[in-house]
């Protein structure tokens, strides 16, 4: 492997962990899932993928389609930021009842349609996904020309490692978890994010 490929995975690797390590509503939902280790597999695999179809979106140039139509986005914003202010509210509720989630109880868990259904929402009514991860990787990765897949692998990668890691490795966090007052915290973390950006959605920040 060339010098230059080599520089242009590091560089894609950079931009992509820079845009997808920032606390969102897809992060704070796999740390959640994570934690108590509901289908940590099929939420790493599926965040992973969607950020791989929408990098190689952004190369091939959808981020231009983007640009031309606004209503797209704007369409996007509005049903994300109800989709956010919905959960902002449930991870309210749950935080306002502690008692009912502990790590190892099977109270309260997701089935797999559930997560599915809340990952899509999360990832794919997010404007911002389309705005950073389409546009702004895609113009980054186009570029460096020919390399541009290069890079599009290093940003893949680095979605593959931040996701893998978050995921599985909150598991480390259980025996803080295994305490009621513990996920009281984490769940109005979690109805605070969402409510935030809910409302930055609705107000089309």
């Amino acid at each position: 492997m060339s010098l230059n490929i080599f520089g242009t995975i590091a560089t894609g690797f950079g931009a992509g962990l820079a845009l997808i390590i920032a606390i969102g509503a897809q992060n704070v939902f796999v740390l959640r899932q994570g934690i108590r280790q509901e289908h940590v597999g099929l939420v790493v695999l599926f965040c992973m993928l969607s950020d791989i179809v929408l990098i190689a979106g952004g190369i091939y140039g959808i981020g231009t389609l983007i640009t031309a139509v606004p209503a797209v986005v704007v369409v996007i914003r509005l049903g994300g930021a109800v989709f956010l202010l919905f959960y902002g509210v449930l991870a309210a509720k749950r935080a306002s009842r502690p008692s009912t989630l502990t790590a190892d109880s099977g109270h309260g868990r997701l089935s797999r349609k559930a997560v599915l259904l809340t990952l899509t929402a999360l990832t794919w009514l997010n404007p911002h996904v389309y705005l950073d991860t389409v546009l702004l990787l895609g113009t980054l990765a186009n570029q460096h020309g020919d390399l541009r897949w290069w890079f599009g692998a290093g940003a893949a990668l680095g979605s593959v490692i931040w996701f893998s890691a978050l995921g599985y490795s909150a598991k480390l966090l259980r025996p803080v978890f295994a305490k009621p007052g513990a996920w009281r915290v984490l769940d109005g973390l979690v109805a605070v994010v969402m409510l935030f950006l809910g409302v930055k959605l609705a107000l089309g920040a």
